[in-house]
């Protein structure tokens, strides 16, 4: 991991203090579309109990349900990502949240393990467009030095859904029912779309944006823009070292955001009206790690050292905070298991934000959408073979998580270690 920045010209080190911020507001809005994401992705998770003491459903039914929520993510994630590079950040988060809200609300009318099944594959189509999209609205909006705390920032929206969800569903299905949980929450998809339309342009073509901010945004030597195609991209050593990193870790966070709060009521004998504050309290502390994670690299970064050396030395700090959770399943105070998995939900969030920011690193922005999507559908193909092995442990073992957290304590050492060997100098591909 080199230590030396390449040097940029003095007039850019201060232009941040003097250009407009308009493109903090793209970044909020990024932010509040993670966190719906995360409402609707994680209530089936919140509600698990609840359904399976209505459908007696088995570990292994509910795992199923999660396996095809994550088989069509992987096809929607793929997919998006080459939406995103023809159509823009735009129009493709426009697609990817009408989808998703549809299908969230769907869940509403859903009566069996099938039709709960249907529903979780367009919610896992249209979800899946979030990310690509997402990094190709900071690839666009910000400047190299910029994009991992935007990245971050906005990453920790997923934080704030996980937060809202436990508090705010339990309310709703004890106060109507969790049909109705669906339909409320799906309101929110809505409202956001509207000011997304409203907002959203290129800064090219934005009348909010100063000559100042548009010129500092644009700082970075110019690269292609024209999309590339998957099977080009495919072939960058650089495309599976970000892909391999999401194999690792995404299955992780996948079993944090389906399992914990089956966890907390099977561990600590909890109940829909007790679990919501530890669990939200877990994900209040991994915001905290998600802006930390993109801030720490891109401190490094204006400080001049490379992109190489900031992502991957905060990437190894991150794989050592996890560590701990090894010991998660033999703490016997909720809270002392909450500051654990509250430590490894953070220290994925500062990791995840850096991996996220690794393809507009090496890639030009023709290629980013698609490196993201073939990165995140790699990911949910570990995650769709996770939750089988999640349910076929957890009914094997009596619910026993010790094998699962010790899964989680390791993984993100491969993944730092997968992303090394395959981009030691994480370099710029020449796409020329």
């Amino acid at each position: 991991m080199d230590a030396t920045n390449t040097g940029t010209e003095p007039a850019v080190a201060g232009a941040a203090a003097r250009v407009g911020r308009y493109r903090w507001v793209v970044c909020a809005l990024l932010f509040a579309a993670t966190a719906i994401n995360y409402v609707d992705r994680q209530m089936i998770g919140v509600l698990k109990p609840t359904l399976k003491g209505e459908f007696g459903w088995t570990e292994s039914d509910f795992a199923t349900i999660i396996f095809w929520f994550q088989l069509a993510y992987a096809v929607g994630y793929i997919g998006f990502g080459r939406i995103v590079d023809l159509v823009g950040a735009r129009m493709g988060y426009t697609i990817a949240i009408v989808i998703w809200t549809v299908s969230h609300m769907a869940h509403g009318l859903a009566t069996s393990i099938t039709t709960f099944a249907m529903a979780r594959v367009g919610l896992g189509i249209g979800e899946a467009g979030n990310f690509p999209a997402g990094i190709k609205a900071v690839t666009e909006w910000f400047p190299q030095r910029e994009r991992a705390y935007a990245i971050g920032l906005f990453n920790a929206g997923a934080n704030i859904g996980a937060i809202v969800t436990p508090l705010l569903v339990p309310f709703l299905v004890l106060t109507f029912n969790w049909r109705v949980a669906f339909y409320v929450t799906g309101i929110f998809g809505v409202l956001w779309l509207a000011a997304w339309l409203m907002i959203y342009r290129s800064p090219e073509h934005h009348k909010r944006v100063t000559a100042a901010e548009r010129a500092y945004i644009s700082q970075d030597p110019a690269d292609p823009v024209e999309p590339l195609s998957w099977g080009r991209v495919a072939t960058y050593r650089e495309t599976w070292a970000y892909a391999l990193g999401k194999f690792c870790i995404d299955p992780i966070w996948w079993f944090f955001l389906f399992w914990l709060p089956g966890y907390l009521f099977d561990r600590y004998d909890m109940d829909l009206k007790t679990f919501g504050l530890p669990l939200a309290a877990i994900y209040l502390i991994s915001d905290v790690g998600s802006i930390a994670g993109g801030w720490l690299s891109s401190k490094l970064i204006a400080s001049g050292r490379t992109p190489n050396f900031a992502r991957k030395v905060t990437m190894l700090i991150c794989a050592f905070c996890v560590l701990p959770i090894f010991f998660a399943q033999s703490i016997g105070s909720v809270w002392g298991a909450v500051a654990v998995i509250g430590l490894a939900t953070a220290a994925h969030q500062a990791f995840s934000a850096n991996l996220y920011a690794i393809p507009s690193d090496m890639f030009p922005r023709g290629a980013v959408g698609s490196v993201v999507g073939i990165g995140g559908t790699v990911g949910a193909v570990g995650g769709m073979g996770m939750a089988l092995f999640t349910g076929y442990i957890l009914d094997a073992t009596n619910n026993n998580y010790s094998v699962l957290f010790a899964i989680a304590g390791s993984a993100y050492f491969v993944a730092l270690l997968c992303v090394h060997l395959l981009s030691p100098k994480l370099a710029r591909v020449d796409a020329k």
